[in-house]
């Protein structure tokens, strides 16, 4: 399997399935002289996981990580402090499987000779044959976008080091668009929004602030908590706080299941889901990732052009469009309409616009970088679909009988904004040799 890999410089390889042991994350090029923790991984995990809300699947997994290589086991000389930061070797990232049961899986043997429209299922078959990891769609099941969430929460922590924001947001969901905003208050909104998600996340809670996992344990220290933490995930799960809309929203000033920075928007997206989710069917939306700070000329020309580079987002499932800046509405544009106009003042560049989304040429203008990813409702619906065997041809009928997501939107920006972290820091450490051999070459004449 080939296609696990992305980066040149800043490269993350990943592996798992849905219902293996677990899936990982290994990360090559994360410098050294950093402090790394569980702790603040799992910040942007619980963000992604199942089950946390009523837009999610009820699926249970905690999502706990283990940071199992990359890290200083102690301090190099008595004293010296340093450890658990990284070392500049590879760092590797677990993420076990704790929910899986017998039942799940069982409900996956009924079903897995009738491929799900909408899924993987029966392409996966095709190329991969009778021992195709069909049980719950392997490495093509969502499950495997936290490995791009552990990554990319270690690209962002790299790239605020370097003045560089990156956050996400839902756009649009179940036909409900919000309106355009500035770009500071929706960052503000979208960390007030992940602080409330970790104060009312049990998990966060219980491993974490009491101090069940810390960075003083071992390896099989930790693997023995969240052995027991697979037999206590109900309990904790019943510690989590009743959430009142209102409270939350006067607390936090955000929505309390959706990240969208306009609260009526906010609002009335869960209501037009719901309505359909009723009905056994799902909903799709667009989610949008705006990276702030970023300096200008990153990207290379041709085949590195660095919305090229973004599209590779498609790549998320779910995920079935790729627009930079204003996208596809430059089609009903005039040229001088389209053009981000430009002058000086102060000393400084000022774009009148931004249309190109901080992107021109395949590389960034300095301008904040803008791009919305399209979300296809959940494949997996409450309705009869036609479908066939896969081993005999026949025609079958096929209703959904697995855990499901009413709307994956609601799981895809966490998973969008870390994607985009990796692909930068890719870029940006790219970008820094460059300019150093350059000012390096210049500097000898």
């Amino acid at each position: 399997m080939i296609g696990c890999h992305l980066g040149r410089c800043f490269q993350v390889t990943v592996a798992g399935g849905s219902y293996q042991d677990g899936l990982t994350a290994i990360l090559q090029g994360v410098p050294p002289g950093m402090l790394l923790t569980e702790q603040e991984i799992y910040s942007d995990l619980l963000l992604r996981k199942p089950g946390a809300d009523e837009l999610s699947s009820p699926r249970k997994e905690p999502d706990l990580p283990i940071i199992y290589t990359g890290l200083n086991a102690a301090d190099t000389i008595a004293g010296a402090g340093n450890k658990n930061h990284t070392n500049g070797t590879p760092v590797s990232i677990l993420i076990p499987n704790l929910d899986r049961h017998f039942i799940h899986i069982k409900q996956y043997q009924d079903t897995n000779r009738t491929p799900r429209p909408g899924h993987a299922s029966y392409a996966s078959f095709q190329k991969y044959g009778p021992d195709d990891d069909a049980i719950g769609a392997g490495i093509f099941s969502g499950r495997y976008t936290c490995t791009i969430v552990a990554a990319g929460s270690v690209a962002k922590k790299i790239l605020k080091f370097c003045g560089i924001e990156v956050f996400s947001y839902i756009k649009e969901m179940a036909g409900v668009r919000c309106d355009d905003l500035c770009h500071g208050d929706a960052l503000k909104y979208t960390e007030a929004y992940k602080r409330m998600r970790r104060d009312c996340d049990p998990f966060y809670q219980e491993i974490y602030v009491k101090g069940r996992i810390t960075g003083q344990m071992r390896f099989l220290e930790k693997t023995t908590v969240l052995a027991e933490v697979e037999k206590e995930i109900d309990a904790i799960r019943a510690k989590a706080p009743k959430i009142d809309a209102a409270s939350i929203r006067e607390k936090y000033g955000v929505h309390h299941v959706v990240n969208c920075p306009d609260l009526a928007a906010a609002a009335a997206m869960v209501d037009a889901c719901n309505k359909i989710t009723a009905t056994g069917d799902s909903s799709g939306g667009v989610v949008e990732v705006v990276a702030t700070g970023v300096p200008a000329g990153l990207g290379e020309p041709v085949f590195a052009k660095l919305d090229a580079e973004l599209g590779r987002m498609l790549g998320i499932g779910a995920v079935k469009g790729v627009e930079v800046g204003a996208g596809f509405a430059v089609k009903d544009m005039t040229g001088i309409q389209s053009n981000d106009a430009m002058h000086a003042e102060n000393g400084k560049v000022v774009f009148e616009s931004n249309n190109a989304g901080g992107i021109t040429g395949g590389l960034t203008t300095g301008q904040p970088i803008v791009v919305r990813l399209t979300v296809k409702p959940t494949p997996t619906i409450d309705k009869p679909q036609k479908t066939i065997d896969k081993y005999t041809l026949e025609n079958k009928d096929l209703a959904a009988i697995t855990r499901r997501d009413p709307t994956i939107v609601g799981r895809i920006w966490p998973v969008a904004e870390n994607y985009m972290a990796l692909v930068l820091l890719d870029h940006l450490m790219a970008h820094y040799g460059y300019q150093g051999l350059k000012e390096r070459v210049a500097s000898s004449k």
